[in-house]
């Protein structure tokens, strides 16, 4: 399942529009994420890929 490898305080990239931002909490099928214009959302886990540094 992709929730286990995305903790919180990973970097995340939204997969429909490139949004970039970092997770602020981990729930069993979505993501709190912060974004890097200051918004704050939640999203399904199949929407968001984890960035490899």
């Amino acid at each position: 399942m992709a929730a286990a490898m995305i903790e919180e305080g990973d970097s995340v990239v939204y997969v429909r529009d490139g949004a970039r931002g970092v997770v602020v909490r981990v729930e069993e099928d979505r993501f709190l994420i912060f974004w890097e214009d200051t918004f704050v959302s939640w999203e399904p886990v199949h929407l968001v890929e984890k960035i490899k540094k």
